[in-house]
């Protein structure tokens, strides 16, 4: 494994720090608990080509004030993070993740009409989100919005982002939304800026989009992949046979209760070693993760990222995200290209015979 310097350390000392610009994304789960990925153009201004969860730029008139770049709250969760998921969610997807009412309202069933020309003009700033909704009786639904790691764009990279993950679960029952019926086979969804970030829309099991990047057929870059490899455990699709519509929801019942089980325990891990590590104490909600480059494989020359460091503007502080594992990538002309997930200790093990090996080679 050759080595190279960890890309969070700091920031070189000749250039000067970009301020990692504050997003947020939902990993939306269906009523049977598929997750929503949406296909960027080849064009897009990030992440061009991928498959991505919904979400996008906070914006402060639509969803508040963060603190400023020199301020360490500016990478905590609140509820700016939270209105911008929801209202980047339904501008993408058309979505709606809202209530009547309050929060203990059901969720809000606006006619596809209203939805479209709701979200051009949310779009366009004629609009704030939170009066759209307040005028046709609905509230964003925040509360049922569980942080599932925030992510920092490294230094190396031109546009850095401090992104807010949300995991959200649609009701059980069977859903009459529009936009979700349409994107349980892949939508091409009308979006208000005309289609030039996202052209399609679809729920699938989560080992199925990651068995379909393993293939080539998908562009996903790490984040994705990782969160992905996470939700795998626990989602795993439904149940042999033909069981009764009770039996079907009470086995995706217990699905997302294992996995909320899983998003709750500390330490994170229950590898040793890994628990050993500062990092496996901080929650899932709680994670902050700016990869750093450990080194390159020697059998396939992909990056091997370590996931533990929270980035340059957090540096020093408590804060951290998962020894345990690293992600292995190779970019090609700024696209990442087969990823995996692996254990940390697996993956360094393997160098370490590899460079034994090399070197009796030599003898």
């Amino acid at each position: 494994m050759s080595r190279k310097t960890h890309i969070s350390a700091g920031p070189p000392k000749d250039k000067k720090l970009t301020p990692p610009r504050p997003s947020a994304s939902v990993v939306l789960l269906s009523p049977e608990n598929q997750v929503l990925l949406l296909h960027r153009v080849r064009t897009s201004s990030a992440f061009p080509s991928a498959h991505v969860f919904p979400g996008g730029n906070l914006s402060d008139f639509h969803d508040g004030t963060v603190p400023g770049p020199d301020d360490p709250t500016r990478h905590d969760d609140s509820l700016p993070y939270r209105l911008g998921a929801i209202r980047e969610t339904f501008e993408e997807s058309g979505i709606l993740l809202a209530r009547e009412g309050s929060q203990d309202g059901k969720p809000l069933d606006i006619p596809s009409s209203e939805r479209d020309k709701a979200r051009r003009a949310i779009y366009k700033n004629e609009v704030r989100f939170v009066e759209w909704l307040r005028s046709v009786g609905g509230v964003a639904d925040t509360e049922n919005l569980l942080p599932f790691t925030r992510w920092i764009t490294p230094l190396n990279q031109p546009r850095r982002f401090t992104t807010q993950m949300y995991l959200y679960m649609l009701p059980l029952s069977t859903s009459n939304d529009p936009a979700v019926s349409a994107a349980r086979s892949e939508a091409i969804i009308p979006t208000p800026d005309g289609g030039a970030e996202i052209t399609a829309a679809r729920f699938d099991d989560a080992s199925v989009w990651l068995e379909r990047q393993r293939k080539g057929e998908i562009v996903m870059f790490p984040p994705q992949c990782f969160l992905l490899h996470l939700l795998s455990q626990f989602l795993d699709g439904p149940p042999q046979g033909s069981p009764s519509p009770t039996d079907l929801m009470e086995h995706y019942r217990s699905q997302r209760e294992k996995l909320r089980g899983f998003l709750a325990t500390v330490p994170t891990t229950s590898e040793p070693k890994a628990a050993k590590h500062p990092t496996a104490q901080i929650p899932w909600a709680e994670k902050v993760i700016s990869p750093t480059t450990l080194g390159i494989r020697q059998s396939d020359k992909r990056s091997i990222l370590a996931l533990d460091k929270p980035g340059p503007e957090l540096k020093g502080s408590d804060r951290g995200g998962d020894w345990e594992r690293v992600v292995l990538v190779r970019f090609v002309k700024g696209v990442a290209k087969d990823v995996e997930v692996r254990s940390r200790e697996e993956v360094l093990a393997e160098e370490r015979r590899l460079e034994n090996a090399a070197k009796e080679t030599k003898l």
